[in-house]
């Protein structure tokens, strides 16, 4: 790696060039981090949701019977999912705030 991407390995050198060098407020250099945790935190829960969904239907298409128990392990894997999207969400306003 070069010189000036080592810089930015951790991201305290990244807050600290952006808030000391690059003339930010502390609080703008939070909300940018807030933002890009949130964003990056709820993409993969929703990919997973969307592929939950996705495979369930297709388990209801190849075997109608089974609907009830496909329906309410696809809703429980929903819940798990979306559990990692509200962390995500939480962990971003710990940066915001503390």
């Amino acid at each position: 790696m070069s010189a000036s991407a080592t810089r930015y390995v951790h991201g305290y050198s990244l807050v600290k060039q952006l808030y000391m060098e690059g003339g930010m407020s502390i609080e703008a250099v939070k909300a940018l981090s807030m933002a890009i945790v949130v964003g990056l935190g709820m993409l993969g829960p929703a990919i997973g949701v969307g592929m939950i969904g996705s495979k369930a239907m297709e388990a209801i298409g190849r075997n109608p019977d089974a609907a009830g128990k496909v329906i309410s392990n696809m809703i429980l894997a929903i819940a798990f999912a979306e559990a990692l999207a509200i962390f995500a969400l939480l962990v971003g306003f710990v940066i915001k705030f503390a």
